[in-house]
């Protein structure tokens, strides 16, 4: 079965404020096996318009991936967020040899 990602670029308004959408997603990602591959970092923007900050999230499926987006606790993290950012967030099948 192949793994989900998301794959989130989002620029934060509020730290502060984001601060609280950090603390509230921990649950769902935890219920969902949720593993960051990559959670800001250095990054040089080779084409297209940036973002400042970068998210690879690894999931065991992508119907995982999927349902983590949509549970309630995930929803309720991402109130924080919405109010506070701009970004894209694609969830995306990963690829199997």
């Amino acid at each position: 079965m192949a793994k989900g990602y998301w794959i989130g670029r989002i620029d934060v308004q509020d730290l502060d404020t984001y601060k609280n959408y950090i603390a509230a997603n921990g649950p769902a990602f935890a219920a969902y096996e949720a593993r960051f591959l990559v959670r800001g970092g250095t990054f040089e923007a080779v084409e297209g318009e940036p973002r400042s900050r970068n998210v690879v999230i690894e999931f065991p499926s992508y119907q995982a991936a999927l349902d983590c987006y949509h549970s309630e606790a995930y929803q309720a993290a991402k109130a924080h967020r919405d109010p506070v950012s701009t970004g894209e967030l694609i969830i995306i099948e990963g690829y199997e040899d």
